[in-house]
């Protein structure tokens, strides 16, 4: 077995019928790593891009949930189940022979933007200390408190009636099943989650996922090194400077960086990447408003190339 450390993050395409911790286990047992976690779970209904991480790249684990999701799933219209999903009970039927594209059409404009959604009671939220799909396996339903969540845009992909297929993009807690049995509701006949693809994850796209077998094969074989990326490729979005040596040392010692240094001055909690001069991935740096200072919020010891195009300071 490979016995060398790294870090970095795999996209994964997650197979039908199993969990998000069971592609975590079989991958840290390929690669003999013992700090392996995902970057946002899929239910083993669903396909699709999961981000694996390892070693330090664990630690950006909140910023891959954090970031956009984009989802393409089929709604099957007429029939409501327990879990939300094809894999639980039926609750209910209803007819949905008379549903038009242009009455759904109409309905999805209604999930656009910030919208409160609430959780099904088949998911790992808890309550009382209590996971919500372990109450609902008892025959227990409590009422959940609907959350704010974001859908950056939606759209109907095919319509063969009853079921319809759409793609949606959205942000950080959304659950694809809840939208199916909303979307049913507003129809006025009910539905549920037939299937699910998860499209990206932030950085990571399906047409460059890599499938668990092939990943399991190169750790084994100790390939890893032209399929890991790097823990800073979650932060594209972010701006990023290219520090001196005396700067880097402030920031290995978790010290707040001088009001001298030429990076842009920030609002309250913005990030910004810090990189040395060789190209080293530093830290994520914080903004401390009340000190007007940037300061280390993650500090990394990585050696990646560093990217073109960003402002060197000293």
């Amino acid at each position: 077995m490979n016995k060398a450390k790294y870090d970095g993050i795999l996209n994964i395409d997650k197979p039908y019928g199993i969990t998000s911790m069971e592609v975590v286990r079989r991958l840290k047992r390929a690669s003999g790593q013992k700090r392996v976690g995902h970057g946002g779970t899929l239910d083993p209904i669903a396909t699709g891009v999961i981000a694996v991480c390892f070693g330090q790249a664990t630690r950006m684990m909140d910023n891959l949930i954090n970031g956009t999701k984009g989802y393409r799933a089929e709604v099957e219209l007429g029939i409501v189940t327990d879990t939300y999903d094809a894999l639980g009970e039926t609750t209910k039927t209803r007819d949905a022979s008379g549903v038009t594209m242009a009455d759904i059409e109409k309905a999805i404009t209604g999930f656009l933007g910030v919208i409160d959604q609430v959780p099904p009671m088949y998911s790992a939220l808890k309550k009382d200390g209590k996971r919500l799909y372990e109450l609902a396996r008892q025959g227990v339903e409590i009422e959940r408190d609907a959350r704010s969540v974001v859908i950056y845009d939606i759209k109907i992909v095919k319509w063969n009636s009853p079921v319809v297929t759409i793609e949606v993009y959205c942000g950080r807690g959304f659950y694809m099943r809840s939208l199916a049995y909303d979307l049913g509701e507003a129809l006025g006949c009910g539905g549920h989650m037939k299937s699910l693809i998860r499209l990206r994850s932030g950085f990571f796209l399906l047409e460059t996922s890599l499938s668990l077998e092939e990943a399991e094969q190169r750790l084994q074989e100790g390939e890893w090194q032209d399929i890991l990326y790097s823990p800073d490729a979650v932060l594209t979005s972010m701006m990023a400077v290219v520090v001196g040596k005396q700067t880097e040392e402030l920031i290995r010692n978790g010290m707040s960086l001088p009001l001298s240094l030429r990076i842009p001055k920030g609002n309250a909690d913005d990030n910004c990447r810090a990189y040395s001069v060789d190209g080293r991935f530093l830290a994520i740096l914080i903004f401390d408003d009340a000190t007007g200072q940037w300061r280390p919020d993650k500090v990394f010891a990585l050696k990646y190339a560093q990217p073109e195009g960003i402002p060197q300071i000293s």
